[in-house]
């Protein structure tokens, strides 16, 4: 039932036996809400986590069908390796784990540290699996999309010589939103029945903003938490909506107060540069080609 406001909350998820879903990240912060609440909801949960040990632990903590394996974003071989193991069906993968304002780092294939995790490798693992995705594909974004510059620095997305942790990270999210809308593109094309949709947590308080390079920014981060922020669970309803609502491919799941900082999950808009079909398409190539992963006709459910 919904709450008596009417608005949607995670009691009013359905129920979700028999469904296998992958969520990378799980083991803290918003995938372990996502996580457990799928779970509760009668989901198979595949945690998608870097250190399995600390997936254990949290899987542990959940009231429901889990497993754990090891999926390292900012390394493609991990990723390839996770994909590789994948056999079955699966109904939904939420690309929720992320990194945040950093200071300047590499991944394991010479990448900007927050492009490469946040975007470069789910666009690969989103297309290693999408042979065997059923529904839908939810990957979270962020309202700093907005933030930056504003664009995808195509001539130089490492951003060398030009780094900024804010810049990077708020590229990476509008990176997210144009994945989501050329890949829905794509799909439709293929006459396939799988969607990919977008959200965002507002503001929600969780350890992610405790990485931000900046001092004062993690001091701001921590009152914000305090003062402004909505809790972990409350950030995760745009995930859920996304994840188990009728709604139209790419759309875009945030949340409906003041700002899109807290509240009940409702559709909300995106900056125009995110919903460019041209950039996004151009994203799609260089991330293939960045990758080494294309997409391959036919794929999903049809």
């Amino acid at each position: 039932m919904a709450e008596k406001n009417g608005k949607w909350n995670a009691s009013d998820l359905p129920g979700l036996s028999g469904r296998t879903a992958v969520v990378t990240g799980a083991n803290s912060g918003l995938g372990f809400t996502a996580a457990d609440a799928l779970a509760r909801a009668g989901a198979h949960v595949v945690f998608a986590v870097r250190d399995p040990e600390r997936g254990r632990a949290a899987a542990a903590r959940v009231n429901g069908s889990t497993e754990v394996r090891r999926l390292d974003l900012a390394d493609l071989a991990s990723v390839r390796e996770f994909a590789a193991g994948w056999d079955r069906p699966l109904d939904l993968l939420i690309n929720n784990a992320g990194v945040m304002m950093l200071p300047e780092l590499r991944t394991k294939d010479g990448f900007e540290m927050q492009f490469g995790t946040n975007h470069l490798g789910h666009f690969a693992l989103t297309n290693l699996l999408l042979p065997y995705v059923t529904d839908r594909v939810v990957t979270v974004s962020s309202g700093l999309h907005r933030g930056g510059d504003g664009v995808i620095h195509f001539d130089d997305v490492n951003l060398k010589g030009n780094y900024n942790p804010t810049r990077a990270y708020a590229q990476s999210k509008l990176a997210n939103l144009l994945f989501v809308l050329e890949l829905q593109r794509r799909l439709t094309e293929a006459g396939s029945r799988v969607r990919a949709f977008a959200a965002h947590p507002g503001y929600a308080a969780t350890n992610l903003q405790s990485h931000t390079a900046n001092p004062l920014a993690r001091l701001g981060m921590r009152l914000g938490n305090r003062l402004v922020a909505q809790d972990d669970r409350a950030g995760t309803l745009p995930t859920l909506y996304a994840a188990t609502q009728d709604l139209p491919g790419a759309s875009y799941v945030g949340p409906d107060g003041l700002g899109e900082m807290r509240g009940a999950p409702t559709l909300v808009g995106r900056s125009a540069a995110a919903s460019d079909p041209a950039a996004a398409r151009r994203l799609w190539t260089l991330s293939e080609e960045m990758t080494g992963v294309a997409w391959e006709l036919g794929v999903g459910a049809v």
